[in-house]
Order: C-alpha cells, then structure tokens, then sequence
C-alpha cells in the first residue's frame, strides 16, 4: 500500500485543488443521493475557494490535501475542539480511482495521532444517512453512528445526517 502524504493547506493554489477536487468528487459521488440544483448549491457554499478560506481564516477549520506518490488522491477538513477535548472530521474525500486502496484509513490513523497528541477523546462527523459507502467505511474505521439530525441549509435544503463518533481513550486507541 502506497503512504498518504498529509499537506496542510495554506497556499491559495492548494485552495484551488481542493475546489477542484471537490466539484469532482462531489459530481460523481453525490448524484446518486442528491439533485445536482442541491450539488451546485452546497459546493458553492461550502467547497467554493471563498468558502474554504472563510473557514479557515475565521472559523477554525484546518484542510489538507492527500498526497499518494505527487498526485492529490483526496482532501479533508478539521476542527479541533479542545473545549470538548474532540476533533471534528468536516470533510474527507478521497477521488473515485483512489478508493478501496487503504487510503481511507491512513487518514483516520492520522486523526488518531493527532487526537491522541492533544489528548482528545473523540472524532466526531455527519454524513448523509444515503451514503451508504462511507457509512460503512466509517464503520470499518471505528466509527458508530450516534443519532441522526436534520439541517436547514438554506435556499431550501437540508442536510439529513447521521452523527457518527470514534471514542478514543487518552493514548489514542479506540475505546470500547
């Protein structure tokens, strides 16, 4: 299995891969759930470069690029909550190609780390209660889904997710 590479974002053009990323992944992942008006909508209001520097600059989030041997492979975005001692998973995706190859779990492994290093005790997310893929590959990683919730998004959508969560013990091992 090739190594991920972790790059954390700071430079506008990486901004620019993610997006790009993103308009991709999202179009080929999502038009099996949602309608593409819905796909437009959120990519501009979350996966836009304004969008992503906007969360970056004034919200908190961290993102990083996946990086298997020089080719961006897939993203993800953070936010640490050190109040609750948790790290919230915002985004991973991982391109269509790039999936089922160990990818997937070398970025839970490297939220762990991270989790472990500031001594958080849980990863938490949201996910579309269709997605059934990545439900299951959150299963496979320790995640449970924890309860399900409705968000307006605006402009007529919601988002309805389940809330999945990995309890990890202080030296970052899954709880169980």
């Amino acid at each position: 299995m090739n190594q991920v590479i972790f790059m954390e974002v700071s430079e506008e053009s990486q901004i620019d891969e993610i997006v790009s990323l993103a308009d991709r992944i999202w179009r080929e992942h999502y038009s099996k759930i949602l309608d593409q008006s819905q796909i437009d909508y959120m990519l501009e209001k979350f996966q836009s470069r304004n969008a992503i520097r906007e969360q970056m600059d004034s919200q908190g989030y961290k993102y990083y690029l996946l990086q298997v041997e020089g080719l961006y492979v897939g993203f993800m975005g953070i936010k640490e909550e050190p109040e609750y001692k948790r790290l919230f998973l915002s985004k991973v995706y991982i391109d269509k190609e790039h999936r089922g190859l160990g990818y997937g779990s070398q970025t839970f492994a490297f939220l762990v780390e991270i989790c472990r290093k500031k001594e958080y005790n849980k990863i938490w997310l949201t996910v579309n209660r269709q997605n059934e893929s990545s439900i299951r590959a959150y299963e496979k990683n320790g995640f449970i889904k924890a309860y399900a919730q409705v968000t307006d998004i605006g402009h007529g959508y919601v988002m309805d997710d389940y809330v999945m969560e990995k309890k990890l013990s202080l030296n970052g091992t899954i709880e169980r």
